[in-house]
């Protein structure tokens, strides 16, 4: 990559949703402008719904941005709503890769950089880095256990809280719905072939607590389901591996407590009647 990103355009823009993140988008920011990436980046945050200091937080950042040559901006909106944030940042964003970052998820040092080198192609592509499932209540991390060696989340790209789309893909659809399920909508954008997973990793937190895990798991399946339901054409890029119940087995004797809580969460989620879903999320 050419090193005088100074003299050529914005490479990359990294656009951060964040509602009421003010806890937590100073980390995400921190270890995004920890990047070892040579181009051109531009973050813009969009602050949505927020009623705590999440955009003033976030614009503490920008002579840290400015000093590496990249440039940080901040949209605020009264209006909540992810799907509306990130619709804000398409619009202002002038690198021909998208990175799409949820405030809570952080990143290591690499993972920018070989994002971009995933992406920087005509035909389209879509990529994201290997996820690190975190948790901090006993129950979580029990869930998290299993979770981690669930085939979808250990065999394919699934880019939860972080996924990343160069131009050619970017094109591939408008405006983004009002959808409970923004990464699976974008993920099913692409035939398996044409995602990429990168070796870096970021860190992805979960729901804390039983209450929280079944509300989340309820929201996700219902993302799914609203998916398949609106747009039945991308389900044919679904790739999401068989579990066979042998695998099942196996993983429920290694580890008996948190196959009980993984398997019970999504029984819980089978049994709570839909019209008590609540899309909070859960911390």
């Amino acid at each position: 990559m050419d090193q005088d990103y100074q003299s050529r355009g914005t490479d990359v823009t990294v656009i951060v949703p964040a509602s009421n993140e003010a806890a937590l988008i100073g980390g995400c920011l921190e270890a995004l402008l920890a990047s070892r990436f040579s181009g051109c980046a531009e973050v813009i945050v969009v602050a949505n719904g927020c009623v705590d200091d999440t955009a003033s937080v976030a614009r503490s950042f920008a002579a840290q941005a400015a000093g590496m040559g990249w440039t940080l901006a901040v949209i605020e909106r009264a209006e909540g709503g992810k799907p509306g944030a990130l619709n804000a940042g398409d619009a202002a964003a002038q690198g021909p890769v998208r990175v799409y970052l949820d405030a809570d998820v952080t990143v290591t040092p690499d993972l920018l950089g070989q994002l971009f080198a995933a992406l920087d192609a005509a035909t389209p592509r879509y990529a994201s880095g290997a996820v690190h499932i975190v948790a901090t209540t006993p129950i979580s991390r029990a869930y998290a256990r299993i979770w981690r060696r669930v085939p979808f989340m250990r065999d394919v790209v699934p880019g939860c809280g972080l996924f990343a789309v160069n131009a050619a893909g970017r094109a591939r659809w408008g405006s983004f719905p009002h959808i409970i399920a923004d990464d699976v909508f974008v993920r099913l954008h692409f035939d398996p072939k044409e995602r990429v997973g990168v070796p870096s990793s970021y860190r992805w937190p979960i729901a804390e607590g039983w209450r929280n895990l079944v509300r989340v798991r309820r929201r996700q399946n219902a993302g799914v389901d609203e998916i398949a339901a609106r747009y039945p054409d991308l389900i044919r890029n679904e790739d999401k591996p068989d579990f066979p119940a042998a695998e099942k087995l196996g993983i429920a004797l290694s580890d008996p407590l948190g196959f009980l809580i993984y398997a019970g969460v999504a029984l819980a989620v089978k049994l709570t009647p839909r019209s008590n879903q609540d899309w909070s999320r859960g911390r």
